[in-house]
């Protein structure tokens, strides 16, 4: 009797400890809406560790370290979150390579290494950067992060200086960065708050092109309802910073 006891009671411990992939992906998910993006991180990577071919939980991996890099005050370790996010968003494309999810990942988390970089080191991922997203709207037209990636690589393209801007032309070929233009990354960036409205990180990039385009009177519009917009992201209370800033100096 006293075996069984011992038996039952040992019973929830190890079901506890045989969690399955679902499992960790169902607590990622409920980690990444209450914005614990470092939870959410651990457990879609401990769904990887289980199924390392889940192409749910890559993608969404790839996602939250991305979140986590973004504002991450140790450079290193925004370099590594960024190097993982690229290595599982590529895993999820080999997967899957007809869901936008998967290229969406790896067009953000190429974008953010990017940023990371002085300007003539960005050229070297500028080409892959547009030709992902660009192949993300081709599977989702209305994607709105797509769409948002391909509103800022215009605008980042358009912030390199002429120098700069020539020596990518020279070694990448003039036919990629001559399509770039503040005109196309404004339709872009429109094109994301469109499909979703009410997400900050649209809007404030959005009011950032405005402004650097020369349009201040609808930079202020976008940051202003920025900040009167509901968190809903990790990010969202840096991203609301931001367009504080930026109203400072209007």
């Amino acid at each position: 009797m006293r075996f069984l006891h011992l038996l039952f009671l040992s019973l929830p411990a190890a079901a506890a400890g045989a969690q399955t992939t679902a499992d960790h992906i169902a607590r990622g998910n409920r980690s990444y809406a209450a914005l614990e993006a470092d939870s959410a991180l651990a457990h879609f990577e401990r769904a990887i560790q289980t199924d390392p071919r889940n192409y749910e939980a890559l993608w969404k991996a790839s996602r939250s370290a991305v979140d986590m890099g973004s504002y991450h005050s140790d450079a290193a370790r925004r370099k590594t979150l960024f190097a993982r996010a690229e290595e599982y968003a590529r895993r999820s494309i080999a997967l899957n390579p007809g869901d936008a999810e998967g290229v969406f990942s790896l067009s953000r988390a190429l974008g953010k290494t990017a940023l990371t970089q002085s300007p003539r080191a960005r050229i070297r991922y500028a080409v892959e950067i547009r030709s992902r997203a660009l192949e993300c709207l081709r599977l989702a037209p209305q994607h709105a992060g797509c769409l948002h990636v391909m509103g800022m690589w215009n605008a980042e393209v358009m912030r390199l200086n002429s120098v700069t801007r020539s020596v990518a032309k020279n070694l990448l070929g003039g036919r990629v960065f001559g399509t770039a233009s503040w005109k196309e990354a404004i339709r872009y960036m429109e094109a994301s708050v469109a499909a979703e409205p009410d997400r900050i990180v649209h809007r404030v990039d959005l009011g950032e092109v405005y402004s650097d385009s020369g349009n201040k009177a609808r930079a202020r519009a976008e940051f202003e309802t920025a900040l009167r917009l509901a968190v809903t992201d990790v990010n969202d209370e840096q991203y609301k910073a931001q367009a504080r800033r930026a109203l400072s100096v209007k």
